[in-house]
């Protein structure tokens, strides 16, 4: 007889990621994950109680996940660059990452403490590369904004398989993000005239 392999949550979370991502979200089950990782599925229940808790915590682990390939992408860069970076590192999460990316978005318990905290560092990151434009506080807000639904729409309907012309997408992501920023330029032309850039620490 073999033997079982000893888990813990960390080890829980890879397996489950691997899955969702090769198999959708939806098609998790407590039973698949026990089987992949030969184990019993009541040795699971001694790290995750259930389903829900269990894409509660991969809810927590692809936001995390999210948040350091943009830091990564930021990190030395500035201004217009630091913002095609954020940009095309969140598309790049998605696309090697559909199945997690899925659970960022699909979480039994929004008011979750660690949840809200990992989404907040996402949008402080984005606010501090916008920093150098000179924003009003409520204003950057809005552009955080702006920016993610651009990123999350491109990114759902290109899993969806919805750009179906035989058009570059990659060129596409491109054209919005420039366009963004030419807003973002249009806003701080209107305030001090000109933006200074410095590297993101």
């Amino acid at each position: 007889m073999s033997r079982r392999m000893k888990i813990d949550l960390s080890t829980i979370l890879l397996k489950a990621t691997e899955l969702i991502d090769n198999h959708g979200l939806e098609q998790l089950t407590i039973g698949m994950l026990a089987e992949e990782l030969q184990v019993r599925p009541p040795s699971l229940y001694n790290h995750v109680n259930g389903l829900n808790e269990l894409k509660q915590k991969l809810a927590i682990h692809g936001t995390e996940k999210l948040y350091e390939a943009m830091l990564q992408a930021a990190v030395g860069r500035s201004g217009d660059d630091a913002i095609r970076a954020l940009g095309e590192a969140y598309i790049q999460f998605v696309r090697s990452h559909p199945g997690l990316y899925h659970a960022t978005t699909r979480f039994p318990n929004a008011e979750d403490g660690d949840l809200q905290q990992a989404q907040q560092s996402i949008v402080q990151l984005a606010i501090q590369v916008l920093q150098v434009y000179e924003l009003e506080e409520e204003q950057a807000i809005h552009m955080v904004r702006g920016f993610r639904s651009i990123l999350h729409g491109f990114a759902s309907i290109e899993q969806m398989g919805g750009f179906g012309l035989p058009i570059d997408t990659d060129k596409s992501l491109t054209i919005l993000i420039d366009t963004f920023i030419k807003g973002l330029h249009s806003i701080c032309d209107r305030g001090n005239g000109e933006c200074f850039y410095p590297a993101l620490n």
